[in-house]
C-alpha cells in the first residue's frame, strides 16, 4: 500500500513504531498532491516547505521523547500526520480566503481554536482547501478560484461546502482533513466522496477562528476514510473553549473507546419523511440493504416520524441567509480584505461588496436581509424560528423511543458539474436530508454504504442525539467493519 493511502490510524502505528517517518509519510503525501491535484483540484493553498519543517519536528521530537513505540495513550496522537484545513478556518500565515474575492489577499494573525488542537496534537498542516464562497454551497462550484472535482469522476462535483475536504481525502491527497457543517457541508460531500464525514453536536468543537456564515448553525467537523480516524480527531478537536461562548462546557469522553463493534439491542429509528419520491432508486436500496445488515449486527429496527421535514428546507433558507446577511456586513473595504475605492463612502461599499462577492453569496445576503427587513421579520424570520423549534422537538421525542436515526445523506449521488448551477432551488435540495441535524444542533455522520451503477458512492447518514457522538461513532463502526465499502479508493 502507498503511504498516501494509509488511514490516520495505520500510519500512526507505522510513525510510532518506527518503521517510517514523518518526513516520508508527508513527502508521500505532497507527491500525491502534486500527482494528481491539477485534476482534482482540492487545494487553494499548499505550503510544502512548512509542512516538512513540521514533519522534521514530529520525527526529533518523537526520536527524542523515545516514543518508538509509543505509550498507550500518548499526548500528541497527531504527531506527524498530514492533515488539511478548510479555507474558512484561520490559521496563522496562511492565506484564509473563505473561497472569496473579498478575502483573497487576507492573512490572519491567529489560528483558529480548532488548528491550535492540531498543532498542539503534532499534526502536520498541508494547507487550506477549496469551498463554496463563505461556505454557502452543495458542489464546491460556487468558489470565486475554480470548482473542486470528484475523484472518483472528473466530471462530477464533490459535493459541498467542504467539497476540498473531502476531494483531498478520497484521493489521497491528506490522511484527515476538517471541513465545516452548516446544513449538510461535511456530511453531504462525504457521501459524494465515499468516505467518512463527522459532524459533531453544535457547540461540541470550538467555532473561534471560524469565519461565520450562520452563527447559529455553523459546526466544525471531521473527513476521515473510516470512523476510527473520525474519532481520533474528534478526539482532538472536541472540547470546551472559554473564546467560544456558545461552546458547550461537557466532559468529552475517549470517543475511540465507543468503536466496540457491538450493537445488539440498539434500536436504530428510519423515518418515514426520509425516504420520498425522485430519489434515486439506487441510493433507497443501498440504505434499505444497510438497515437490514444493522438488523442482522442485532439491532432493532423501528420507524419514527419526524413530521416537520418538510418544513426545514424554507426554515433553513431563512435562518441561514439572515445570519449570513449579519455576518457578512462587516466585509465593507474599510477594515480588511479587498477595498475597492470609490467616489464616496457608500460607492466604495458598494464597489467593494459588489465585486467581491459571488453571486451565491449576494443571493443569500438579499434573501436574509429581506427576511430581516421592517415588516417582514415576524412573517418570515421569527416563523422559521418557530418552526425549527418544532423540528428539534421531532428530534427530541423521535430519541426518547430510538438510539440513533438512519437516513440517506443526500437523495441523490454526485451529479455532472454545472448541472444545477442554473437551478438554486434543485441545488438547495441535494441538502434536504442533512439540514434539520444543523436546525436541531444534534449530531451525525456520513457512512460509505454502496455504488451506484455509474462506480459513485452512496452515503448513509446516522443521526444521534446532542453529545450523542459516542452513540453514532458506534453504531458507524459496526456498520463499517460489516462492510468493505470504506476500503475502496476511487481510480484516478
Amino acid at each position: 500500500m502507498d503511504l498516501y493511502d494509509l488511514t490516520l490510524h495505520q500510519a500512526r502505528a507505522l510513525l510510532d513504531a518506527g518503521e517510517i517517518s514523518a518526513v516520508e509519510l508527508t513527502q508521500a503525501v505532497l507527491d500525491r498532491i502534486l500527482s494528481v491535484d491539477n485534476a482534482v483540484k482540492a487545494y487553494l493553498t499548499l505550503t510544502p516547505e512548512a509542512a516538512l519543517e513540521q514533519a522534521r519536528a514530529a520525527d526529533a521530537a518523537r526520536v527524542g521523547a523515545g516514543l518508538a513505540p509509543a505509550p498507550e495513550g500518548q499526548a500528541m496522537p497527531l504527531r506527524g500526520i498530514p492533515i488539511a484545513v478548510k479555507d474558512i478556518i484561520c490559521t496563522a500565515g496562511i492565506p484564509t480566503t473563505c473561497g472569496s474575492r473579498i478575502l483573497e489577499d487576507f492573512i490572519p494573525p491567529y489560528d483558529a481554536t480548532v488548528v491550535a488542537r492540531l498543532k498542539a496534537a503534532g499534526a502536520v498542516i498541508l494547507g487550506k482547501t477549496n469551498t463554496d464562497e463563505f461556505a454557502m454551497g452543495s458542489s464546491t462550484e460556487n468558489s470565486a478560484f475554480f470548482p473542486t472535482h470528484n475523484p472518483w469522476d472528473l466530471d462530477r462535483v464533490p459535493g459541498g461546502s467542504s467539497g476540498g475536504s473531502a476531494a483531498a481525502v478520497a484521493a489521497g491527497e491528506c490522511l484527515g482533513a476538517l471541513g465545516t457543517d452548516t446544513g449538510g457541508s461535511v456530511r453531504q460531500p462525504a457521501a459524494f466522496c465515499g468516505i467518512v464525514g463527522l459532524k459533531p453536536t453544535y457547540g461540541r468543537v470550538s467555532r473561534y477562528g471560524l469565519i461565520a456564515f450562520a452563527s447559529s448553525l455553523d459546526q466544525v467537523g471531521v473527513l476521515t476514510r473510516d470512523v476510527t480516524d473520525a474519532a481520533i480527531l474528534l478526539n482532538v478537536i472536541a472540547g470546551h473553549d472559554p473564546l467560544d461562548s456558545t461552546s458547550l462546557d461537557a466532559p468529552v469522553p475517549d470517543a475511540t473507546a465507543a468503536l466496540t463493534g457491538d450493537i445488539r439491542g440498539m434500536r436504530v429509528g428510519v423515518p418515514r419523511e426520509y425516504f420520498v419520491p425522485g430519489m434515486q432508486p439506487e441510493v433507497e436500496a443501498a440504505v434499505r440493504a444497510a438497515l437490514e445488515k444493522l438488523a442482522d449486527l442485532g439491532a432493532e429496527i423501528v420507524e419514527v416520524s419526524l413530521p416537520h421535514t418538510d418544513y426545514a428546507l424554507p426554515v433553513y433558507y431563512l435562518i441561514a441567509p439572515a445570519e449570513a446577511s449579519a455576518n457578512l456586513a462587516r466585509y465593507d473595504g474599510v477594515r480588511y480584505g479587498l477595498r475597492i475605492l470609490g467616489n464616496s463612502l457608500e460607492d466604495t461599499y458598494k464597489q467593494t461588496r459588489g465585486r467581491g462577492f459571488g453571486p451565491e453569496v449576494k443571493r443569500r445576503i438579499m434573501l436574509g436581509t429581506y427576511a430581516l427587513s421592517a415588516g417582514y421579520y415576524d412573517a418570515y424570520y421569527l416563523k422559521a424560528q418557530k418552526v425549527r423549534t418544532l423540528i428539534k422537538g421531532d428530534f427530541d421525542r423521535a430519541f426518547e423511543q430510538v438510539d440513533v436515526i438512519v437516513a440517506p445523506t443526500s437523495p441523490t449521488t454526485a451529479f455532472r458539474i454545472g448541472e444545477k448551477t442554473d437551478d438554486p432551488i434543485q441545488m438547495y435540495l441535494s441538502d434536504i436530508f442533512t439540514l434539520s441535524v444543523n436546525l436541531a444542533g444534534i449530531c451525525g455522520i456520513n457512512i460509505p454504504c454502496g455504488f451506484d451503477a455509474q462506480g459513485l458512492p452512496i452515503g448513509m447518514q446516522i443521526m444521534g442525539p446532542a453529545l450523542g457522538e459516542m452513540t453514532i461513532l458506534r453504531v458507524a463502526y459496526a456498520y463499517e467493519q460489516a462492510t468493505d465499502w470504506h476500503t475502496r479508493r476511487p481510480p484516478i
